[in-house]
């Protein structure tokens, strides 16, 4: 089973390039997609998908936490974004087995 979810990020296009320029080229271990999309409002939405739960917590502790905090010059805001977890009920993402929830 895999998790997903949505994350509203109150920061501009600048910052996220920056934390991507910071996370590298190579692919976080167990992620399966990452889209970073803009909102009509400007603001940008996360969509991703993982492995597992663990999987993502060990990615943001690894790459993604020290990456923001580079990105706001040592050190990330106090709170996190909120997360609202998806239920998946089915995904079939290429180059894997498809699978319910």
């Amino acid at each position: 089973m895999v998790y997903a979810y949505i994350q509203d990020v109150p920061i501009g296009e600048e910052l996220y390039r920056r934390i991507i320029d910071t996370i590298g080229p190579l692919p976080m271990a167990g992620s399966l997609a990452h889209l970073c999309v803009r909102q009509p409002d400007g603001a940008l939405r996360y969509i991703d998908v993982w492995e597992s739960e663990e999987a993502c917590a060990n990615a943001f502790d690894e790459r993604v936490h020290p990456a923001v905090d580079s990105a706001f010059g040592g050190m990330r805001p106090a709170t996190e974004p909120t997360v609202e977890r998806l239920d998946v009920l089915h995904s079939q993402i290429a180059g894997r087995e498809p699978t319910w929830g």
